[in-house]
């Protein structure tokens, strides 16, 4: 063996001179510990696994016990479990060729197969021009990122926008192997649809009747674009978090809509006032024009009853002239005199005979009635 000491005692060309000083690697001199033997390492290997086996099998038994080992392990450590909300994408040599619902399922065990579980019931969260810490209840938890919300507007205003995307895998093949970093994509391909969306949008719009349409429109782009790059990724929702002029510019921006809330006030006040006195006049014209009209219907009903009766007269007058003369000499001298209280009676007419006397009853009567209220003296 090359290990052993091949020099005599006198030191050799090996070793070193004197009775004492001969000696190799593994001790000094010649009478030292000899080194092991590899092949009698590997020879002792060989005999215990054979002992190992059932009646001392030989190569034959290896081959066999190989084959059995193989098998459980191929059985065996191709289960895999699927969990409720996950889909499992099964691989052989990196090739899908099974999705797999929740529940125990088998593919062939690694290196040979794998798999991928992703959760395709979660909603995933995106933000885009803001960024929140995790603790909703503590104040400052959350950071604007004004790179990413200040956008241009149609009129060429500059808004500022925060705003939360809420997506979920739609398809696990593509969500796993058609994109890579799947959260970046949604968030530049999210801020990229806004930012088209509010090009296309007036300033004023945006911040008031706006915010619905606004989501719309990006919720509707943002799925187009993800569904053209084949990403597997449903967009679930877009939410507004701040419409808002920029933070340099706000104070000014507020006191213009101070101003023009105190414009509309102003009009709404003076729109109200027109309203009060239009429908006022128009109420008076309105009673006018009904009195009018109803003078109309009175004067004609008794124009018309008076010809009625004027007719009815003539009638009567046209059998008897004398006495429908006379009747209505009386009734005029009635209605003329009824108002009177002096009568005077012409003496010459009467042939020479002395007045009568006149006796005003209606003076007596009157006085009459107030001295008979109760508590007068009669």
């Amino acid at each position: 063996m090359p290990w052993t000491n091949q020099g005599g005692g006198n030191g050799g060309s090996g070793g070193g001179g004197g009775s004492g000083g001969g000696g190799g690697p593994w001790g000094r001199g010649p009478q030292g510990p000899t080194p092991p033997n590899l092949e009698d390492v590997l020879r002792k290997g060989q005999d215990s696994v054979r002992n190992l086996l059932p009646g001392g099998l030989g190569g034959k038994g290896l081959a066999i016990v190989a084959v059995l080992v193989f098998l459980v392990w191929l059985v065996l450590g191709g289960f895999y479990r699927v969990e409720p909300g996950e889909q499992g994408v099964a691989m052989i040599f990196g090739k899908v060729w099974q999705t797999t619902s929740p529940g125990l399922n088998y593919n062939l065990p690694s290196p040979i197969g794998s798999v991928e579980t992703p959760d395709v019931q979660r909603i995933n969260r995106v933000e885009v021009g803001l960024r929140s810490s995790g603790d909703s209840t503590r104040v400052g938890s959350q950071r604007d990122i004004p790179e990413e919300s200040l956008m241009l507007t149609g009129d060429e205003n500059i808004i500022d926008i925060q705003f939360v995307v809420l997506w979920k895998v739609g398809n696990a093949e593509e969500f796993l192997f058609n994109v890579r970093n799947q959260v970046e994509t949604v968030k530049s391909v999210a801020e990229s649809a806004m930012r088209e969306v509010i090009g296309r949008t007036d300033f004023d719009f945006a911040r008031t009747q706006g915010r619905g349409e606004i989501q719309v429109a990006a919720r509707t782009l943002i799925q187009e674009t993800l569904d053209g790059y084949g990403s597997g990724i449903l967009i679930n929702s877009i939410e507004l978090q701040k419409v808002d002029p920029p933070g340099q510019v706000i104070d000014a921006f507020r006191d213009v809509q101070a101003a023009r809330a105190d414009k509309e006030r102003s009009v709404n006040e003076a729109q109200a006032y027109l309203n009060e006195v239009t429908q006022r006049a128009e109420g008076q014209a309105e009673q006018v024009t009904r009195s009018a009209e109803a003078y109309k219907e009175e004067k004609i009903a008794r124009a018309t009853g008076d010809t009625s009766r004027f007719l009815a007269v003539y009638q009567q007058y046209k059998r008897n002239p004398d006495v429908i003369t006379r009747r209505v000499y009386l009734q005029t001298m009635e209605d003329l005199l009824s108002g009177m209280d002096k009568i005077l009676i012409d003496t010459k007419s009467g042939g020479g005979s002395a007045p009568i006397p006149y006796l005003p009853l209606d003076r007596l009567l009157d006085r009459q009635g107030r001295t008979g209220q109760p508590g007068d003296n009669q």
